[in-house]
């Protein structure tokens, strides 16, 4: 399945809802000092530009950039649960990180379809531009 090219309303609404949940948890996340919460801060607003900029490879890449900050949101609930602190401000921002996670699974699947899917039809792509077959998984094949 190839990515849509044209935003349909729900479509609009739902990438405000990502940018502002990402600017969300990226202010909380400037306000909590040091170097590590800073450039946290600083990543999640790189992935905001990122979700909406109009630029071509950003466009044609936006399926890797919502794996790339699904997985950042989760590292990030995952470093807190080992690290801590455990206090309100810091649930609200695992609460906007798990939001934000569920908001770009659906904006994935409702803008690439299968991520499964997508990624192998990636890989297959970059194989043929490399001059290899893909690895089918079968040996001899």
């Amino acid at each position: 399945m190839s990515p849509r090219s044209s935003l349909r309303p729900l479509d609009v609404v739902s990438r405000i809802a990502i940018v502002g949940l990402i600017l969300g948890t990226a202010y909380i996340h400037s306000t909590l000092g040091g170097l590590l919460f800073t450039l946290n801060a600083l990543g999640y607003v790189v992935a905001a530009v990122a979700i909406v900029i109009p630029l071509g490879i950003a466009m044609r890449f936006r399926w890797f950039i919502r794996l790339g900050l699904m997985g950042y949101a989760a590292t990030a609930i995952v470093a807190w649960a080992v690290q801590g602190p455990y206090y309100t401000t810091a649930y609200i921002a695992k609460a906007i990180e798990i939001t934000l996670i569920t908001l770009l699974a659906i904006d994935f699947a409702r803008m690439d379809g299968n991520p499964v899917k997508v990624v192998k039809s990636e890989l297959a792509l970059l194989a043929g531009k490399l001059g290899r077959r893909p690895a089918t998984g079968q040996a001899g094949a």
